[in-house]
């Protein structure tokens, strides 16, 4: 049996093709928890950094979120909480918190001083600082935070399988129970396409964040007057 013959066999894929619910439900995870943990913990990022405090909070938080072990507080929530999406999606959240938390808060924390400085002098409020200066400047960095959250929640949406939450993972469990190699290489390959698609997605808009908030100096050349 081939490797591919399981990811290519076209009973697999469409409206009813059991390849194509487990990827939706991969991506309804990933991108659902990835916008909770967006909508939590960018606000408290942009206040941490902005008003310097809670900074050792931020550290705190973030180094006990990654400390987790992700297969038994899922396995916990569904034992808990029943095997419905919600569980799962709360706990993938959690795991993506920290990456998005940090690079928001340093993103904002280390805006251009000078440019931060000047906006003060021209009577900017707080509010109109976060909005105009250092939101700007901060997005690439937030933006990084969202990819590396993305990845993590990616890759850690697949132990859901283990805790009956579906999603690719369920292609590794079931082809590792029926001994089906095949379908295992099936659930493999998507995870990792699933996460390369993300990668350059995000790399791509931070790449272009980037450009528009410190876009290259152009320096004009001027002509040597030429000799007579």
């Amino acid at each position: 049996m081939s490797l591919f013959s399981y990811l290519l066999d076209p009973a697999n894929w469409g409206p009813n093709g059991i390849i194509t619910k487990l990827l939706l439900q991969h991506l309804y995870y990933t991108i659902a928890a990835v916008l909770i943990a967006a909508v939590i913990a960018i606000p408290v990022g942009i206040v941490v950094g902005h008003t310097g405090r809670g900074s050792y909070l931020v550290v705190g938080v973030s180094n006990s979120a990654r400390a987790i072990p992700s297969l038994g507080l899922l396995v916990l929530a569904v034992l808990a909480l029943g095997t419905s999406s919600g569980p799962i999606i709360g706990v993938l959240a959690i795991l993506a918190l920290p990456s998005i938390l940090t690079g928001t808060a340093v993103g904002i924390q280390n805006a251009d001083h000078e440019a931060v400085h000047a906006a003060r002098a021209l009577g900017m409020t707080g509010g109109q600082i976060v909005g105009k200066v250092e939101w700007p400047l901060a997005l690439p960095l937030v933006i990084s935070g969202l990819r590396v959250a993305t990845l993590q929640v990616v890759a850690t949406a697949t132990v859901a399988g283990f805790a009956a939450g579906g999603g690719l993972g369920q292609l590794l469990i079931s082809g590792q129970a029926t001994q089906n190699y095949s379908q295992m290489f099936a659930g493999a390959v998507l995870v990792a396409a699933l996460a390369i698609f993300f990668d350059l997605a995000l790399g791509l808009l931070g790449w272009f964040a980037a450009r528009k908030t410190h876009p290259r100096a152009k320096t004009r050349v001027r002509r040597q007057p030429q000799p007579t």
